[in-house]
């Protein structure tokens, strides 16, 4: 089974992909957070490593193939990632997590360790601009097209056990339909 877990920052795919990994035992890809180490790698913030990318497609192309190659090679499988829904083509279940932007900005400041939601309101809206222009340049995708997903939740009603329970009830329906138990 291939599921893919995709949202705008802050919405809690990589808390979401983590429990769905720990808890059917899949293996974890997320772009997110290689897309992170390479800022790092670079001695770069987000949004400026965001802005090379958007200079030199080879980043974002290399962190998306990555991920695709890996995951059409393997079986159970979360990939996590804003474009992971669009990139695996074979996946069988395809989440898009929404969380509006003041929720979405007190985890980032949070996770990021940000100053204040001023500074992470910018950075964050400067960074999904900055991916939409690279998603619609690079593969012609709307990020903001949901219609590709079969599961579409907010999680800022939830915590990731109850979003996870949502989500462990469709892969069990999945499992059951190819003949295999959860």
């Amino acid at each position: 089974m291939r599921i893919t877990v995709s949202g705008l920052p802050g919405s809690g795919t990589t808390s979401l992909s983590r429990y769905l990994s720990e808890r059917h035992g899949f293996t974890m890809i997320s772009a997110g957070e290689v897309f992170r180490q390479c800022a790092k790698e670079h001695h770069m913030e987000l949004a400026e490593f965001g802005r090379l990318a958007e200079k030199d497609p080879a980043y974002d192309k290399m962190i998306d193939a990555r991920q695709k190659e890996i995951a059409e090679k393997k079986d159970n499988i979360i990939v996590e990632g804003r474009l992971s829904g669009w990139m695996v083509e074979k996946a069988d279940l395809r989440i898009w997590l929404f969380a509006p932007i003041g929720c979405r900005l007190e985890r980032i400041v949070f996770r990021d360790q940000i100053a204040d939601i001023g500074t992470a309101k910018a950075i964050t809206l400067e960074r999904e601009h900055c991916e939409a222009v690279r998603y619609r340049q690079y593969y012609d995708i709307d990020i903001n097209d949901l219609s590709i997903y079969h599961l579409i939740l907010n999680s800022e009603h939830w915590e990731v056990n109850e979003l996870g329970a949502i989500v462990d009830t469709a892969v069990g329906q999945l499992q059951a339909a190819c003949g295999k138990t959860a």
